[in-house]
């Protein structure tokens, strides 16, 4: 825990973490948020699903595409435009009163519109510790992240349950307005600038271990989605249980993150901490009540944080500085889109097979998690005793003639 202490005691870090957690925390809302409020709306959770993927259609355009612009544009004019639209859409969502394709059509707006905040604070991140510090600060804000995903679903289901499912989406709008400001106005932002790349569009997506981070991240959030689903329709609107239970689900997963954060990342520690989350996945589909639910999600809570964590850091090691947050982008649309996709098929599956349809949803993207690292584990880097600072830009060096 030391390390940690050190690291929010370097100055600016604790603050710009604190601010890209409030910007992306509606991420970790939204899609809930949506499929609660659709399905509410409309009656079905399959018309809900078509919602989601139309704004994971969005997102997986957007990512990496607003991510590079911000290596052509600057970081703080690419955030404030996808902001203001991004906010406007999901406020529309949850105020006006549409058809399904219009839900579908904002939705797909709002997707392409979100803001790349991810990307942006692990660009500057680099710059703002020395190379010892990195992989902490990359377990810390892992663990920071699961907040996100899992925390952000038991706020939206206390508010959408308690309150309105209208509220629910309008908390999250407030929140990415407000830290969306407090991120943009960071110093951090206006002393860090993002080389342009030299390559093609997509062409950082051909390194092995970005592609595994995007495939990875993208099964385990879309296993984190589809649980989430699956335990409100357990519970049902009327309750608290829902959110108790993913309360302790992210207890399990800040535990993960805080305390397996600092073990050595070899070339198997992505399959051994996705084998965590499908083993309390598993479990979770046998027994659809609160005792049994409660203990096995915080199993599975264990693995999430640790996980992200190995990501990023071997995203970090293994592309150069301009590529850095067109890498994170991918990272971050995979992620979005298995939020999105996650959510849509555990709908599906609960209109056809209860809720127990959606743990089956999130066993199979857990299994699918652990065997992709297993089958590229020759392509995962060994980061044990190495840095995980990006690889250095170089640039041929004009000599002036004496």
């Amino acid at each position: 825990m030391g390390s940690y202490s050190e690291l929010l005691k370097t100055p600016g870090v604790a603050r710009i973490i604190a601010a890209q957690l409030t910007a992306r925390f509606p991420g970790g809302m939204l899609s809930l948020a949506f499929l609660l409020h659709v399905e509410q709306q409309t009656g079905s959770y399959g018309s809900a699903g078509l919602v989601l993927a139309a704004t994971s259609i969005g997102q997986a355009v957007a990512g990496p595409l607003t991510s590079r612009l911000m290596g052509r544009f600057g970081m703080r004019p690419v955030l404030i435009l996808t902001l203001v639209v991004c906010a406007s859409a999901v406020v529309a969502i949850g105020t006006l009163p549409l058809t399904v394709p219009l839900y579908m059509a904002i939705g797909l707006v709002c997707g392409l519109a979100t803001p790349p905040v991810q990307p942006a604070v692990r660009t500057i991140y680099p710059k703002m510790v020395n190379s010892r510090q990195l992989t902490p600060l990359f377990s810390l804000d892992a663990s920071a992240q699961e907040i996100i995903w899992v925390v952000g679903p038991v706020v939206t289901t206390f508010v959408s349950t308690q309150v309105g499912t209208e509220w629910g989406i309008l908390l999250a709008a407030v929140m990415m307005i407000g830290g969306g400001i407090w991120f943009i106005s960071s110093p951090e932002l206006g002393r860090v600038r993002i080389p342009r790349s030299k390559r093609r569009f997509g062409t950082v997506l051909a390194r092995p271990p970005v592609l595994l981070a995007t495939v990875v991240g993208f099964l385990l959030i879309a296993a984190c989605a589809a649980i989430e689903a699956g335990v409100v329709a357990v519970f049902g609107h009327g309750g608290a249980e829902a959110g108790i239970v993913l309360a302790i689900f992210s207890v399990g997963s800040l535990a993960g993150g805080l305390f397996l954060g600092h073990v050595p990342i070899g070339p198997w520690s992505t399959a051994r901490r996705m084998g965590i989350v499908f083993v309390g996945t598993a479990l979770a589909a046998f027994g659809m009540n609160f005792p049994w639910l409660s203990v096995s999600l915080f199993i599975a809570g264990i693995g999430i944080a640790p996980a992200l964590a190995v990501l990023f850091a071997i995203v970090s090691a293994s592309v150069k500085f301009s590529d850095t947050a067109e890498a994170y982008g991918w990272v971050g649309t995979g992620q979005l889109i298995g939020a999105a996709l996650g959510s849509a098929l555990a709908g599906l599956l609960i209109d056809e097979f209860t809720a127990v349809g959606a743990f089956w949803a999130a066993g199979a993207f857990a299994f699918l998690g652990v065997l992709v690292p297993v089958l590229g584990v020759r392509w995962h880097p060994d980061l044990r005793g190495r840095d995980a600072s990006p690889l250095p830009d170089t640039e041929p060096v004009q000599v002036t003639p004496s």
